[in-house]
Parts: C-alpha cells; structure tokens; sequence
C-alpha cells in the first residue's frame, strides 16, 4: 500500500511526535492518545471490516471549528463574555447548547442572544468565504477511499454554511450523501443524526464507522451504535474521548488504515 500526500507521515505513518504536529498539537497528552489508536489492525483487515464512512464534517475535513470559535468569541465581547476554548469545548464540542446554553446562563435576554446569534453568523460567514478550509490531505484520502466505501458526510452544520464551505473544495465528488442540520429532529450529541446516516447507507450497523473530532460527535456514534474513530484537534485536545475505537492523528492515517494493503 502507497499513500501519503504529507511527507511527514511517509516514513512512520502513526508516529505521534510528526503526525501530532500536523494539526498543531503540542500537548503530550494527546501524543499519547494518539499513540494508543495505533493496534493491531492492518489496513486489510479495515478494509474488510468495514463497508460505510460516515464523515464529519468541522474539524474533520475542513478546519472551520476555528473559526466557528473567533466568530463567536468576537461577537460575545459585545456582551463581555470572555470565550475561552475550555468554555467552548464545555458548551460547543461536548454538548449542543453553544452561545444560547453560554448566554442564558449569563442572564442575557432573548433578544440580546438573537442578536448575538446574528453577528457570529455573520462573522463565520465572512471567514468561511475568506479563509483557506481543507485539512492537508483530504482531497487525497478521499479520492483514495471512494472506490472502495460507501460514503457520506454527517454534519451539524447549517445547510448553507456547508455550502459555503464546499463551494471550493471539490470535496463533494466523493461522497454519496450530505446530512445536514434540519435533516434529523435532533442535533449531536444525540443519536439522530447518525442513524439517519446509516440508513441511508443501506449497510448494516456493524459495518459502518464514523470519523469524528468532538466529545458530543462520538457520543452520537457511539449512541446509534457505530464504532468511532476520532481525530482530536487542538480545540478538542484536553476533552475525553473514551468509548473511541480508534484515535488517529490526521486524514491521511485514517486512510492509510483503511485503504486494502494491495491499494
């Protein structure tokens, strides 16, 4: 099997001290995390495994969740609430409640929040139509993938910041489906999403698996019962993700693990 776009990972694809280093991580503990996904599955035995991808969307195959965060910490120095990543991996990446949950917690009003809510969106707009998006390597992996998988993207995103974020990176070629909010009754963390996703597969339970980088997007796999590999990146480096079935440092070694070894 031949697969690397990234240099960095061509002589030791699972090595945490380069792989790590591709989303900006600096924390041992997630070198260590990292580490422990590394088992003794062969990428053949995946490959067999498995028949469906159920792929997140931030944070997984585009670095948006960073400035889904600057969006809404700039727009909540209007109120004087100080955004912290602790703050948003608490109310953001572990559970749905985001800058509503944060703000009423606060004692804002509801039209205060509202305005709130416009102004983040407003400014995730602006950083989606300006920024560069994609993760290093994923147009790679998933050319690579889609002669072998069933694939689909399973986001909590809004219908058209998707769209926005999709308008550049040709990603969309390789997937058969697009799950976004308003697609299912319930966000993640709760189950909906994802079992919306596997029926659309038409592929048992055990043969799907969902690539995810938050606490609340492994809670809705593993809640529709699928097994879950996760990439952390530096928002979500100091959360828990036990109950994951893999932890990998990039795309690029998700696909190397999955990809049949004659690939």
């Amino acid at each position: 099997m031949a697969f690397s776009e990234n240099p960095a990972f061509a002589d030791e694809p699972n090595a945490p001290s380069t792989a790590v280093s591709a989303r900006g991580y600096t924390n041992r503990r997630v070198c260590a995390r990292v580490r422990s996904g590394t088992d003794a599955f062969t990428g053949a035995a995946m490959a067999r495994r498995y028949r469906a991808l159920l792929w997140d969307n931030d944070g997984i195959l585009v670095d948006t969740e960073r400035w889904y965060f600057a969006a809404c910490r700039d727009a909540l120095t209007d109120v004087s609430i100080e955004l912290t990543p602790d703050l948003y991996l608490e109310h953001w990446l572990s559970s749905s409640g985001g800058i509503l949950e944060l703000a009423q917690s606060r004692g804002l009003s509801a039209a205060t929040i509202a305005a709130l809510q416009l102004k983040r969106n407003e400014l995730y707009q602006r950083h989606l139509e300006e920024q560069e998006l994609p993760f290093p390597g994923t147009q790679a992996a998933l050319a690579a993938l889609r002669p072998h998988y069933t694939m689909g993207i399973v986001t909590s995103a809004y219908r058209h910041h998707f769209e926005a974020i999709h308008r550049r990176t040709g990603f969309l070629q390789y997937v058969d489906f697009v799950l976004a909010a308003g697609d299912y009754p319930r966000s993640k963390p709760e189950p909906d999403a994802y079992l919306a996703g596997i029926a659309r597969t038409g592929v048992p339970v055990n043969e799907c698996l969902a690539i995810e980088d938050t606490p609340r997007g492994l809670a809705a796999a593993r809640a529709a019962g699928l097994d879950c590999w996760v990439i952390p990146t530096p928002l979500t480096a100091a959360a828990d993700f036990t109950g994951a079935t893999r932890i990998f440092a990039s795309i690029t070694d998700v696909a190397e693990a999955l990809l049949p070894a004659d690939n």
